[in-house]
């Protein structure tokens, strides 16, 4: 019996495809990927700025430099050639510019992906969790840039942590100009549903003619993209969003909720007492207890759950329940309005907390692989733009996940991005190594791409094209082929 722990795990197979075949498949992968806005640019746009539209995201992808990845003039050079730069840096600023289209056509097309996203799986009997969060774009550098407003900087209250035998650090909070960041994260309640979809991204300023408040712009997204969607998904808050208005904001709506809970806010406990949270809970015997895995620290750790009835001060008609999670450093306090009286729905309700952890590696995707720091345009609206095109390769990346994706994935990562080591090679999705293989492929391969046809609706797999740039015709590999 000893003998079969020495057998070696069998290695997937790699596909024998040809690099120029999967580059030009996985571009057209992204022209179909991009269709449905191709389509509504080109009602208003010039044909080749269309054409920029597609081949930027593209490059955006191929050029990988996190001081740099989202410059002009940096960008342009592979968007045509090194001595081309010039001209492409034009062509990327007259769509930039351009007053014909705007940044909401991009958030439009993130919330159908997702609408699209959230139906399948409840045709398969998931359900979807929206993660929420905020962080904030540092431009410490900047100080003329349009409408930047004072943000927290959490880089510099990280090097700021001296160890022991240097300095001393400074104290006190430490802001920079910047903007502030929003976004939305629809995830599967299990991993197995697949990789997550973006729902939105925005950015707002605390000064300025568009001068604006944190509960405002929350308020905003919660009411026109995801308050359509009612109960058909668990909303999951941090600890930013605690307090009595967006708490009052989600019974409003009837939404189904997971808010984590400040230690020291005040809730009613059973008896009606006004006590913080950790104190309801003090001395609480656990309902149950298990291990589980943190993927953040790869580590495994017990945890135990229990329930309590609570009430709010300032809503003392709505019950609530709050769920608490030991097993970290510090207890997770989960506040919802679902009625938890059996071990099952407190482990739900704590399983659908941990999901919302995709969305902070959405955001150190953005900043550290994406360059989400780096663009240096003057108007607020035109950085804007740019920043959503980014996000379009972020999607597009999140898409290639998928199962079905999986041969083109083994291919990209065995021949352009060939790593050793435990941790590469257990990676359940591995996003940066994904990038950078894609990048080598496309900048050794550049993809040809092709118009798509005006067509209300394009066939389910394929999309008929033809050529868009200047060369003659060809005919474009499917990547469904591929996979076949």
């Amino acid at each position: 019996m000893q003998d079969q722990y020495l057998i070696p795990k069998p290695e997937p197979q790699i596909p024998q495809w040809e690099a120029t075949e999967v580059a030009q498949g996985l571009g057209e992968q992204l022209a179909q990927f991009l269709y449905p806005l191709l389509v509504l640019l080109d009602k208003t746009l010039d044909k080749r700025l269309v054409r920029t539209f597609l081949q930027m995201v593209q490059v955006i992808i191929t050029f990988r430099d996190r001081a740099n990845g989202l410059l002009l003039s940096e960008l342009c050079g592979y968007l045509l050639s090194p001595k081309q730069a010039a001209a492409g840096t034009k062509r990327l600023s007259n769509l930039i510019h351009s007053d014909k289209w705007g940044s909401w056509i991009i958030e439009w097309d993130l919330g159908q992906r997702a609408c699209e996203q959230l139906t399948a799986w409840e045709a398969q009997g998931y359900q979807g969790i929206v993660d929420w969060d905020g962080s904030v774009l540092e431009k410490h550098e900047s100080s003329q840039l349009e409408d930047l407003s004072a943000v927290h900087s959490r880089k510099a209250a990280r090097r700021t942590r001296m160890r022991k035998g240097y300095y001393h650090p400074p104290t006190g909070r430490i802001c920079v100009p910047g903007m502030h960041w929003l976004a939305a994260l629809l995830v599967g309640h299990y991993p197995t549903q697949g990789a997550p979809v973006l729902v939105a991204m925005r950015w707002w300023s605390a000064r300025g003619p568009r001068a604006s408040f944190q509960r405002d712009e929350q308020a905003k997204l919660l009411v026109e993209q995801l308050a359509k969607w009612g109960r058909r998904v668990i909303h999951t808050f941090d600890q930013g969003f605690a307090g009595k208005l967006w708490l009052g904001l989600c019974l409003a709506f009837n939404l189904k909720f997971v808010l984590r809970w400040r230690a020291d806010y005040h809730l009613l406990d059973a008896t009606g007492t006004a006590r913080p949270a950790w104190k309801i809970a003090q001395g609480k015997r656990a309902w149950s207890s298990r291990w589980l895995w943190d993927s953040r620290r790869q580590r495994f750790y017990q945890a135990s759950v229990l329930a309590l009835p609570v009430r709010h001060p300032e809503l003392p008609d709505v019950a609530l329940s709050l769920v608490v999670v030991r097993g970290q450093e510090h207890p997770w306090y989960l506040l919802t309005a679902e009625p938890v009286t059996t071990e099952q729905q407190v482990w739900d309700i704590a399983f659908a907390y941990m999901r919302r952890f995709q969305i902070e590696l959405a955001f150190r995707y953005s900043k550290s692989e994406l360059a989400f720091e780096s663009p240096r345009l003057w108007r607020w609206e035109h950085r804007v733009k740019l920043l959503l095109l980014a996000t379009l390769a972020y999607a597009f990346l999140l898409s290639l996940l998928i199962l079905p994706y999986e041969p083109v994935r083994l291919w990209l990562l065995r021949y352009y991005c060939h790593r050793t080591g435990k941790h590469n090679l257990e990676a359940r999705a591995p996003l940066y190594r994904l990038r950078s293989a894609l990048s080598r492929l496309w900048q050794e391969y550049p993809p040809v791409f092709g118009v798509l046809h005006q067509a209300t609706s394009p066939p389910v797999g394929i999309v008929t094209i033809t050529e868009l740039t200047d060369a003659e015709p060809l005919a474009l590999p499917q990547v469904s082929s591929l996979l076949a």
